[in-house]
């Protein structure tokens, strides 16, 4: 496949042996629908006192009627090339847990909605690990020189897959779509990705989970109940396991960079609820001001979650150029990652709840 041109604002490309992948455009967007722990209220038993005690999550958004994960990781993937001053991408990747459609994948769509033809495209499903996989797939296709610049995106629409009558989980999961711009640099640039941390267990398959819909469901014989269409999660174990899984990425990803957690400035996890992420940083000695979140008020946004953080703090400036940066994520499969990259400087970043995407300076 032919590269794209460079963005003219772009440094020459480095020699292969060289390449990296750098940040180079960030954004997110979250769907105008606010749904507030009190109206969760109105139809749960529940009450805005239980759900920020033990979330710490006061609201979230969900999709309009109609309205399909592509959609939001379109909004997203514009504002993310605003932000780079590009409108070219070599390649899609969109980390989804609910595509458009079984099949196809939702990236193709995407990539032509925004005017990215024949540019690749594909989808990562790894659950709320997904954009950190995406990251490493990104990293990998511009090591390779497959591409100079690539978009990842990522997004979900949990309230159309969530029960809402479900109390445990209608009160975590929000809608949401966050990404980035990812183009060849050199591994010694502010905005440098790498020294990732992979991993999955599939024993844990069942703890997070959609049952019906796919070919194992579809191949059964017997009947398939309403609940099977719905995510379901069995919480206790999940904290147990996310916890202990990042924790332990994370301090990988630290060992393989020689660093110790104090050379870690900004930390942001994957923003499932506020006592996990909590708990990570705690285990991890990281005190809570360097423990990036927005999960308040966008409650868990699954694969959106780490850009959608990302973006919330560079729109504040947060984040500084230069700042090393600790990622780490856990997710359905099981699956976990982790990922360091020093902080670039970055303009034009809009933040999620911005409607009228003028990026804010």
């Amino acid at each position: 496949m032919p590269a794209r041109p460079l963005n003219p604002y772009d440094p020459p490309p480095p020699a292969p042996q060289e390449r990296s992948a750098v940040l180079c455009g960030l954004a997110g967007w979250v769907p105008p629908h606010v749904v507030t722990n009190e109206e969760l209220s109105r139809r749960l038993d529940t009450s805005d006192d239980w759900i920020r005690t033990r979330t710490g999550i006061s609201r979230r958004h969900f999709a309009e009627p109609g309205q399909a994960t592509s959609d939001l990781a379109v909004e997203a993937g514009r504002r993310a090339l605003l932000s780079a001053g590009t409108e070219a991408a070599d390649a899609v990747i969109v980390a989804t847990t609910t595509p458009d459609r079984s099949c196809p994948a939702t990236a193709p769509l995407v990539a032509t909605r925004l005017g990215l033809t024949e540019a690749a495209a594909f989808d990562i499903s790894a659950v709320c690990t997904g954009f950190v996989y995406g990251l490493a797939s990104a990293a990998g296709l511009i090591a390779a020189g497959v591409a100079e610049r690539v978009l990842l995106i990522g997004a979900d629409t949990y309230s159309t897959i969530v029960d809402p009558q479900d109390r445990a989980n209608a009160i975590i999961f929000g809608d949401g779509a966050g990404a980035v711009v990812l183009r060849a640099g050199r591994p010694d640039e502010p905005g440098a990705v790498g020294h990732f941390d992979l991993g999955s267990d599939g024993t844990g398959e069942e703890l997070i989970m959609v049952a019906a819909g796919g070919s194992r469901q579809r191949s059964t014989p017997g009947d398939v109940g309403p609940q099977d269409h719905h995510f379901s999660m069995q919480g206790k174990e999940v904290y147990r396991h996310a916890v202990t899984r990042m924790a332990a990425s994370a301090r990988t990803a630290l060992a393989l960079a020689d660093y110790k957690a104090d050379d870690i400035d900004h930390f942001v996890p994957h923003q499932a609820n506020l006592r996990i992420l909590r708990s990570v940083a705690e285990d991890l000695g990281l005190p809570p001001e360097r423990c990036v979140s927005n999960v308040e008020s966008v409650g868990n946004t699954g694969a959106a979650s780490i850009p959608l953080a990302l973006a919330d703090a560079a729109s504040h400036q947060t984040i500084q150029q230069g700042e090393r940066v600790l990622l780490t994520a856990f997710g359905g499969g099981l699956t976990w990652g982790s990922c360091l990259l020093s902080w670039p400087a970055l303009s034009q970043i809009s933040r999620p709840y911005d409607r009228g995407g003028v990026p804010a300076s």
